[in-house]
């Protein structure tokens, strides 16, 4: 199997501070790839319902060496799950690259500045900033939400605490953190005009980059990076596409009628109704859309989101052709510089 890159566990306390190369904002591996012009791989990890950081090892496994991030979700769905806090701890000690997320839904700005600090102190290089789903639509509807900032408002504070060492409340910080941020976005649903213009609020508050909902309507996508281009957009941000496997029609359906923003077209339904095994459809299915999605001029990347399949990334992307795509642009660049 090809891979991308060999794990280099970072220790705070007996490694050096990790230092941004000349002209980035992050140490990260993620902005290293998207910056030397390679498409770049991102994906999610579904968080363990548990306390042992063997079940997160497990989880990262099959994304380890074909991906320059992984995200560890921050209770997505309003359903409760292990930290993304605690998983990038358990991820950064093995080496691996990841994305922090901060969803504005479960804290203030006290705790989110907190914990920009504490990620960074860590190895942190990625932070993902989202509004966060509402506590009605989890298995918690109890709960109080928080909702003191917004995607928009929590990217202007990190900036903020990035750019100019200073907490929101004008204190000054002896050490800002050195953090690439990262914003989500959802091409594929109304109104379809207006989404571009979205993303470039999303970038005007401090996104570096954009990791975007489930593309499965590839001409839809097509016209909203038309629109990104024509308003310049793909030249201040790095936009990775989301893509994943469906396991079937039925979860196909199931998604589209009961998770918000997804939009999964009829033909994709279809296809999946049709096929003897549903399952492998799925992920050849995600297998076309990346190779589709790549050529299209703007795109830095993919992020894929297989929920509890994660043994099945590794797969779609060697099969995807991007690894040998990556190792070919390498062997070339390093040929020009010798």
């Amino acid at each position: 199997m090809t891979r991308l890159h060999a794990p280099e566990p970072y220790d705070p306390v007996r490694d050096p501070p990790l230092v941004p190369p000349p002209g980035h904002k992050s140490a990260s591996m993620l902005e290293r790839t998207l910056r030397k012009g390679l498409f770049a791989v991102t994906a999610e990890l579904s968080p363990p319902d548990s306390a042992d950081p063997r079940d997160v090892l497990k989880a990262a496994e099959p994304l380890a060496h074909v991906c320059d991030a992984i995200n560890a979700t921050d209770s997505s769905g309003a359903n409760c799950h292990m930290s993304s806090m605690g998983i990038c701890s358990v991820l950064s000690r093995a080496g691996l690259g990841i994305v922090l997320q901060i969803s504005c839904r479960d804290r203030n700005r006290i705790a989110i500045q907190g914990d920009v600090l504490g990620g960074a102190a860590m190895g942190v290089g990625n932070i993902l900033c989202l509004t966060g789903d509402g506590v009605g639509v989890g298995d918690q509807p109890g709960a109080k939400p928080v909702f003191d900032f917004d995607c928009m408002s929590l990217l202007r504070t990190l900036k903020t605490m990035r750019d100019e060492s200073t907490f929101l409340s004008g204190r000054k910080l002896t050490t800002a953190p050195k953090i690439f941020l990262g914003a989500a976005e959802n091409p594929c649903i109304p109104p379809y005009e207006w989404r571009a213009n979205r993303l470039e609020k999303k970038i005007r508050a401090g996104a570096d980059f954009v990791q975007t909902n489930y593309i499965f309507d590839v001409a839809l996508f097509r016209r909203f990076m038309a629109r990104a281009r024509d308003m310049g957009l793909d030249k201040k941000v790095y936009i990775l596409a989301g893509v994943g496997p469906l396991a079937s029609a039925k979860s196909a359906r199931w998604m589209r009628a009961n998770v918000p923003g997804i939009h999964i077209p009829d033909s994709v339904v279809d296809r999946l109704e049709k096929a003897a095994k549903p399952g492998e459809e799925g992920k050849k299915l995600a297998i076309d859309l990346i190779q589709q999605i790549r050529d299209i001029d703007g795109v830095a990347g993919v992020h894929v989101m297989a929920y509890r399949r994660e043994h099945l990334v590794e797969e779609i992307v060697a099969d995807s052709g991007i690894l040998k795509e990556r190792l070919a642009a390498d062997a070339n660049a390093v040929e020009a510089t010798a």
